[in-house]
């Protein structure tokens, strides 16, 4: 065998070919190790996730076993009247239409949820040049307890609040309610179909 190298000559067994053969051995062996642990990195990094789709489920025993629902009336703190009634009303209707979980009876139900309107107030927002109030906002808080049918153990208790905001001028209180009122259904149904 003869190379050429440089305009010049070498034979094959010389010192240089000896050397070209052995980095040729040394980076096919690298490229083998390198190969071999790239392969095992993958399938460290990845044997995990794709394991973990087997193992964890959208659906866990607490919710799988929850398909009915009952509304207690949900009662007030404050002394705004039938802001309490209203809201029991847009829960039960927000259900439905979620779909999630049939609204029944306490003793059919397989949760109940409970609320307590806790807080109300109604604020000026902001001012015109005039300084006369431009907007108002109500603010509202309620205490929701969900929990299981029969054994009434408490599967979540959280406090929601919720503004809402209405032009002085050409709206009135009960738009404010309802803004925030609406705010506060979402946040409840939420909490209590899609959070588990």
């Amino acid at each position: 065998m003869v190379l050429i190298l440089s305009g010049g000559l070498l034979r094959k067994g010389s010192w240089f070919e000896a050397a070209i053969i052995r980095n040729f051995r040394t980076m096919r062996l690298f490229n083998m190790y390198m190969k071999y642990h790239a392969v095992r990195i993958l399938l460290a990094v990845f044997l995990p996730v794709l394991s973990g789709c087997g193992v964890y489920s959208f659906s866990p025993g607490g919710k799988s076993s929850i398909k009915t629902v009952s509304v207690s009336q949900f009662e007030n703190k404050t002394i705004e009247a039938g802001l309490a009634d209203r809201m029991t009303d847009l829960v039960v209707d927000a259900f439905i239409a979620d779909g999630n979980m049939k609204v029944v009876s306490e003793s059919d139900a397989d949760a109940i949820l409970s609320g307590l309107m806790t807080g109300y107030q109604r604020e000026a927002l902001t001012y015109d040049e005039a300084d006369n109030v431009s907007q108002y906002v109500v603010k509202i808080t309620f205490d929701v307890t969900f929990q299981k049918g029969g054994s009434y153990e408490e599967l979540w208790h959280e406090v929601f609040y919720s503004e809402g905001i209405y032009a002085a001028d050409t709206e009135t209180e009960d738009d404010g309610q309802k803004r925030a009122a609406d705010k506060l259904v979402i946040d409840i149904i939420n909490r209590t179909t899609k959070s588990w």
